[in-house]
């Protein structure tokens, strides 16, 4: 939704932090697929952004997965 801005503002943080948290979490092919997907849009992304949205997945899945957005 956030890597394309289907529904919502185009994020491209948020589309990483969600693919990231994805990526750690998926295994086959869901796990290979966001992880994919995160590299693809930090193609778009400064190496300040890519810190940021990490910091923010770390975030996200201390708060047990609420008030990530």
């Amino acid at each position: 939704m956030y890597a394309q801005g289907q529904g919502v503002v185009q994020d491209y943080l948020r589309a990483h932090m969600w693919l990231n948290l994805a990526a750690s979490k998926l295994s086959g092919n869901e796990g290979q697929g966001a992880t994919e997907g995160r590299k693809m849009i930090a193609k778009h992304m400064t190496t300040e952004q890519v810190a940021r949205a990490e910091e923010m997945a770390r975030q996200c899945e201390a708060r047990s997965f609420k008030n990530c957005d």
